[in-house]
């Protein structure tokens, strides 16, 4: 691999990073790495990667997460429901301290989300992004399109810990 190569890959690797993506495969990787690079010489090149990755990982550790639930009053319709997944779905393209972006239906099995039946999980490089994003006019338009059906929100924010 040559230098400029190596530079290429770190930015694909902090650009993952920065999406919540390689976290997931960090281990993965410096396990093959390690295991097969005396077997197979071919495979050499996954130890700068996986120590790439180890770099760019351990500097995304202090993230901030915006984590946020809603229960939908009773009469909100699922075209309003799907209008709210989608506005919430376009903050990233609107407000660029949002680094990642994820979000779900409950499927509790223990049914313990009392009645909450969408979490939304926000990340930002740090605190300092949160408090961009809440003032944001991306994020009070789309306040203006939830709060006419939300029930019931939880707002859980924190420093991410390795």
């Amino acid at each position: 691999m040559t230098a400029g190569q190596g530079c290429e890959m770190e930015r694909a690797l902090r650009d993952l990073v920065a999406r919540g993506i390689a976290r997931r495969f960090q281990k993965a990787v410096i396990y093959r790495a390690g295991k097969f690079a005396q077997a197979a010489p071919t495979l050499k090149h996954l130890i700068p990667i996986a120590l790439m990755l180890t770099n760019a990982v351990s500097q995304a550790s202090g993230e901030f997460r915006h984590v946020v639930m809603f229960k939908f009053k009773d009469n909100a319709t699922p075209a309003q429901i799907a209008a709210v997944e989608k506005a919430f779905g376009e903050l990233p393209a609107k407000i660029d301290t949002i680094t990642a972006y994820e979000w779900g239906t409950s499927e509790s099995v223990e049914g313990k989300n009392d009645g909450l039946t969408h979490c939304f999980f926000v990340t930002f490089k740090d605190k300092a992004g949160l408090e961009t994003y809440i003032p944001h006019p991306a994020h009070v338009a789309f306040k203006e399109v939830l709060i006419p059906i939300l029930d019931k929100a939880l707002v859980f924010d924190y420093t991410a810990k390795d």
